[in-house]
């Protein structure tokens, strides 16, 4: 069996795999996986890996399924790393934009030969709400996690403030996924992070919901250190 850990800003994540195959899944580890130690294999990714010790973290030295093509693998973020397996592993040949939505939004490419080759970081949706209500004197602080939808047209300061967070978001998503469907014919787009849901209720539409690719990504890195 194989443990994954995704350790980020706000949750962390696990899953267990039985070759490919997802068994559980969940965003608080139960101490009963870790008693399993000697039939588990762990590794992981995240924001905040050094709270974990004695466990593989996954670097841009680590042997991956994957190449990386970018200018500074050192400072490539263990997560952006997974995911793009993660894609490989799932549409592997097909050229892929891997959009991550958790506390910051990533955009990352990798093409039909499985060529990581960067992308971009913007702020999160709770980041762009804190700072509207940091960096003025009257913006109230909206909490994402209660929002299911944004209104396109907000009728009240808090709506408006919410049409602006994800209308934006959404706009500069779709402003993307067209560019990289200019530059790769037959792209598949998918989904991840803690926000995905909300976008896909947003407007994400025709992109591939994959709520658990980090895992995916971290189990076949694990498989790929196998061989």
């Amino acid at each position: 069996m194989n443990l994954t850990l995704d350790i980020g800003n706000t949750a962390v994540k696990w899953a267990t795999f039985e070759g490919r195959t997802m068994l559980e899944h969940g965003y608080d580890l139960p101490t009963d996986k870790l008693t399993e130690a000697e039939a588990v294999l762990a590794c992981v990714s995240g924001a905040l890996p050094d709270t974990v010790y004695d466990i593989p973290l996954i670097t841009a030295d680590t042997s991956l399924p994957i190449r990386l093509d970018y200018k500074t693998p050192a400072t490539l973020g263990a997560d952006r790393i997974a995911a793009a397996c993660g894609a490989w592993s799932l549409y592997g040949g097909k050229p892929c934009l891997i959009v991550d939505a958790g506390t910051c939004i990533t955009v990352d490419f990798l093409d039909a030969e499985g060529v990581y080759h960067g992308g971009a970081i913007m702020p999160g949706l709770q980041m762009n709400l804190q700072a509207l209500h940091t960096f003025t004197a009257k913006l109230p602080l909206i909490d994402i996690r209660g929002v299911n939808k944004a209104p396109v047209l907000g009728r009240t300061t808090e709506e408006s403030i919410l049409a602006g967070t994800l209308g934006a978001t959404m706009l500069a998503l779709g402003g993307f996924v067209a560019l990289y469907k200019q530059k790769a014919p037959g792209l598949v787009v998918t989904l991840t992070g803690g926000d995905a849901d909300r976008l896909t209720a947003a407007g994400a539409s025709g992109w591939e919901l994959q709520p658990n690719l980090t895992m995916i990504g971290l189990n076949e890195i694990m498989i790929n250190n196998e061989k």
